[in-house]
């Protein structure tokens, strides 16, 4: 299995994300976790995610990243900014419309200390649908494009949790 690391520092309300190696479905508990926390911080101002060193990223956590950004705009009505280096993952966040709930850099951070790595949570199969569901629904809300690129996932999602 390839790689995968989730680094977190914080001060004063500002936390800083970065995403190393393959972030995938795996990680959809951790980061869930994570960004529940963040978000029930009442010190929470703004996100910085760093995503110079991601080799890949997933919808699911794609979904994610849009909750956490949506809800440091309602927070305190300061935009979370996007690191990206790479063409495909720019190309890929930019498509999703992030560019309209992030700044988006392409260039890296010059120095970012005291990054503590986050644990990865086990989660059962259950628990990852529902982050999995979760997490399509924010990147629909976003606009029309990923509506119409997620609606049947959510729908056969929906169907296995009735079942």
């Amino acid at each position: 299995m390839a790689g995968y690391k989730i680094l977190q520092a914080e001060q004063q309300g500002i936390y800083v994300l970065k995403f190393i190696g393959e972030i995938r479905l795996n990680l959809c508990s951790t980061l869930d976790n994570l960004v529940e926390s963040i978000t029930r911080d009442p010190a929470f101002k703004t996100v910085v995610i760093d995503l110079t060193e991601t080799e890949i990223i997933d919808s699911t956590t794609l979904g994610l990243l849009a909750k956490i950004a949506l809800a440091a705009q309602k927070q305190s009505n300061f935009l979370p900014t996007l690191i990206s280096t790479n063409p495909d993952i720019t190309r890929i966040i930019t498509s999703m419309g992030f560019d309209k709930i992030f700044i988006i850099v392409r260039e890296p951070a010059s120095r970012i200390e005291e990054l503590e790595e986050i644990p990865v949570l086990k989660a059962s199969e259950q628990q990852v649908r529902d982050k999995v569901l979760d997490a399509h629904k924010v990147l629909m809300g976003m606009n029309r494009r990923n509506r119409e690129e997620f609606k049947n996932l959510v729908r056969a999602l929906e169907c296995e949790e009735t079942g």
